[in-house]
């Protein structure tokens, strides 16, 4: 059998929840997979790991004049007038070509522009709509990554259940994990945040909760650690700072490399991830395998998610994240219980994992 995978998200230099997907998947399909000839559609020549192909593991370099709309335009043209068309196309994310072979799987991992409108250009919305109805209609196979992110969008565009199956994410569990002999990237002790620092992602709350909790507990020496790109609403964030007078207790390393995120993950004294929506939620799985507390919301994936191994908080109350901030930060035998219940979590999920149900979805429908 020939796979096509649409490979240009994983190709991107900084990845974050979609580009690592795509790209630990193809990593994964690599290792279980020796009997299948694969397609790697790329728009520019594979990087780093990705370039590392075994013999059935093919690059294809798909040029294209546009910054946009390389899947819908030169991944299509290919489908329809390359020299070997796939008998499955596998694309990690959200969009398949206009033209398409006989068959074709495809990842919406949320529909997170339908809830929160206003974080996205009007022609972004427009497109991703009319990305996830075109789907409707021609992918054979939807793939999802949370049973909340299947009945979100079965119900929002009314497509059949039996045409969506959850697959759940995995995560690096050979990068995210304890390290001994640590050397902190600060010396204070810190609570931590891994995101977009936007409305979406609750941050503002988060500042304010913290500026609460510093009120209630004036000798703590924490400090609240933002590690992310400023997006929508960030102006909160600072009003926030200034309203609780945060300004040398709040630190914002900016966006950081995949290969730091542990680091920091194993300095923290709490991983607070306090979010309004999430298809999924990775950095929960990655801050347990570190033996980092959770504390969450409790919307959306994140229960799935987090299951039983942290605590969690309603996103919208202020108080009631406070309250879990004291609740494992004051008590060591909490703190201790979370970090035995992540470790113990997290062997549920791996990217091997997700592989193999792929694969298994791919093989599947190639047989029909």
């Amino acid at each position: 059998m020939l796979i096509g995978i649409d490979a240009s998200r994983a190709n991107k230099p900084k990845k974050t929840g979609v580009e690592w997907y795509s790209y630990h998947l193809i990593e994964e399909l690599k290792k279980i997979d020796k009997e299948n000839h694969y397609f790697l559609y790329t728009d520019k020549p594979l990087q780093g790991n990705l370039a590392n192909c075994p013999d059935n593991f093919e690059e294809r370099v798909l040029k294209w004049w546009l910054p946009r709309f390389w899947t819908l335009g030169r991944l299509s043209w290919e489908m329809k007038f390359g020299k070997r068309i796939p008998d499955v196309l596998f694309v990690p994310a959200h969009t398949i070509p206009l033209l398409n072979p006989k068959k074709v799987v495809v990842t919406v991992h949320d529909i997170g522009f339908e809830h929160f409108p206003k974080l996205y250009h009007w022609a972004d919305k427009l497109y991703h709509r009319f990305t996830i109805r075109f789907i409707k209609k021609h992918a054979d196979q939807i793939i999802t990554v949370s049973n909340y992110s299947k009945e979100d969008i079965c119900q929002f565009y009314k497509i059949a259940e039996d045409k969506v199956k959850v697959i759940l994410n995995g995560f690096n569990n050979k990068q995210y994990k304890p390290i001994e002999n640590l050397e902190k990237k600060i010396d204070q002790p810190y609570m931590l945040f891994i995101g977009r620092l936007e409305e979406k992602k609750n941050t503002a709350r988060l500042v304010e909760a913290f500026g609460k909790f510093k009120q209630k507990n004036p000798d703590d020496k924490h400090k609240l650690v933002l590690i992310g790109k400023k997006g929508f609403g960030f102006e909160k964030v600072e009003e926030n700072i200034n309203k609780y007078n945060l300004q040398n207790q709040v630190v914002f390393p900016g966006w950081v490399e995949d290969k730091e995120l542990p680091i920091w993950l194993n300095g923290a004294d709490l991983f607070i991830f306090p979010s309004l929506f999430e298809g999924f939620g990775i950095p929960v799985l990655e801050a347990m395998a570190t033996g980092c507390p959770v504390i969450c919301s409790k919307t959306t994936s994140l229960p799935e998610v987090a299951g039983e191994a942290a605590l969690m908080f309603n996103p919208e109350n202020v108080d009631e994240i406070v309250s879990r901030i004291e609740q494992v930060l004051l008590n060591p035998e909490v703190q201790e219980s979370l970090k035995i219940k992540g470790f113990s979590h997290v062997k549920n999920f791996s990217w091997e994992k997700c592989a193999i149900e792929t694969l298994e979805i791919i093989s599947n429908l190639a047989s029909l």
